[in-house]
């Protein structure tokens, strides 16, 4: 079974193999000859490709973290007839790794799972000084988590864009695998944008096969240059031990984080009140908005943000603050880390023309979400009222879910009884004669616009 596991210290006897090849070098420090040049027994004469010119100058801002847990016992476990009254107490040790990114102040970054739940907290740095350090704060929905040390003398990495690298560019991640010490991997930026291990999570992970393991959370991943690309947090693995499957948090994502952490202590995320979705080219020519990717507004709550800055169903979000949202994942994380108190601009298409809306954050309104809808394929006729398990009514008022079948493509896609069906792929529908004439088109997708409780929903059909 492949088991995605975070990479926190766990105790363990192996040995871990390192593997280190030469890269074509830019900006290391290094010269190599312009020319082959060998000596008698036909080996190459000069200084060879090498990452130790910039490892050299990296690896003192990357540091291990040793915390210790308590944790209490049921009194079953009062063996040796402890002090009344108190359960018996457990202590557990861990190991991690962090990432010094402001000398000054004594920041250090690393993953909430490493240090949640600590006693203490102590910090190694490559010189062999130890710190007990102070937790300033920590968010478990980005797994990030911000200490700090009193020390003199730290060095610090500088954080890169995500502008500033590709899929195919070299890394090197550093940490401290099985707490045997600071070791360094090497490999390429396999992925971005990847989410979906944990859908609660704000996700957005850079994917590397440079060896990550057990131990290596909240190292640094780094560019040829010694840049922070991210923060080693995670791996897909059927054994626990390094596949070739990581994942890092990117340094924009960690910036913003620890902006939050070291302004509030914890990060108060922005809501707006949407329910969105993907949009995709099979949903386009249904809805024919206009673009084929960005994040779709499928439902508004009452008197959120959203509602009183204008936003309306079926709204195609495609960038926000100029940055393009190409999925839902997007516009979440853009929301979620903006924070409360600020205003934001989104870009929206709404009938085939591009405008911006403002949006204000007060916080503590409804949550933003993904919404999928339903996948299922039966039936295209509607056939005595009944429409993929719903069963429709035509009234004055027009066409009505009179009843739905909870097994049904129907319930799974979000109708629900007593909806007043208003539009169709975003075609008016005032009785079911228009819903018949839409259908024998026979469309890929079918997006109908609801009226529930006073708000307009976005269904999405099979």
């Amino acid at each position: 079974m492949v088991k995605v596991k975070s990479v926190a210290n766990i105790r363990h006897s192996g040995v871990a193999t390192l593997v280190l090849f030469a890269l074509l070098v830019v900006g290391l420090g290094v010269t190599t000859p312009s020319r082959a040049e060998l000596d008698v027994q036909g080996r190459v004469a000069g200084p060879m490709p090498s990452l130790a010119p910039m490892l050299e100058q990296v690896t003192p801002a990357v540091v291990n973290i040793a915390v210790v847990k308590s944790q209490r016992l049921p009194e079953s476990f009062n063996f040796f007839g402890g002090p009344s009254g108190e359960p018996p107490v457990r202590r557990s040790r861990g190991a991690g790794s962090g990432v010094v990114v402001d000398a000054e102040q004594g920041h250090i970054i690393t993953n909430h799972h490493v240090v949640t739940g600590a006693d203490t907290i102590s910090v190694a740095l490559q010189d062999g000084r130890v710190f007990e350090a102070e937790l300033i704060g920590s968010d478990e929905r980005t797994d990030i988590a911000l200490l700090q040390v009193d020390a003199d003398d730290l060095q610090a990495l500088s954080f890169v864009s995500e502008d500033d690298y590709r899929v195919g560019d070299y890394v090197v991640a550093i940490g401290n695998p099985f707490g045997i010490g600071q070791t360094v991997t090497s490999g390429i930026i396999s992925a971005l944008g990847r989410a979906g291990i944990n859908n609660e999570n704000y996700e957005d992970f850079i994917q590397t096969d440079a060896a990550i393991n057990v131990g290596n959370s909240g190292g640094a991943l780094v560019d040829l240059n010694g840049r922070l690309v991210g923060i080693n947090t995670a791996i897909i693995s059927g054994s626990g031990t390094n596949s070739g499957v990581g994942f890092a948090v990117p340094a924009n994502m960690v910036s913003t984080v620890m902006d939050h952490l070291i302004r509030d202590g914890e990060v108060r995320r922005g809501q707006i009140g949407v329910i969105i979705r993907d949009h995709t080219p099979v949903l386009e020519e249904g809805l024919g908005l206009g673009a084929e990717q960005g994040a779709l507004i499928m439902q508004i709550a009452p008197d959120s943000p959203a509602a009183r800055a204008g936003l309306q169903v079926s709204d195609l979000v495609v960038a926000i603050e100029g940055q393009p949202v190409a999925s839902s994942r997007d516009l979440r994380n853009a929301v979620g880390l903006a924070g409360v108190g600020r205003e934001l601009t989104l870009s929206v298409i709404r009938d085939g023309r591009a405008r911006d809306v403002v949006v204000a954050i007060p916080g503590g309104g409804s949550a933003i979400a993904d919404n999928s809808g339903g996948d299922a394929d039966q039936g295209r006729d509607l056939n005595d009222n009944r429409f993929f398990g719903a069963l429709l009514d035509e009234t004055s008022d027009g066409v009505r879910v009179a009843n739905i079948d909870q097994r049904s493509p129907a319930f799974a896609a979000g109708l629900r009884p007593g909806d007043l069906i208003t539009a169709f792929n975003r075609q008016p529908v005032d009785a079911l004669s228009d819903i018949n004439e839409l259908i024998n088109a026979e469309p890929r997708v079918m997006a109908l616009t609801v009226e529930r409780d006073g708000q307009q929903i976005l269904v999405i059909m099979p």
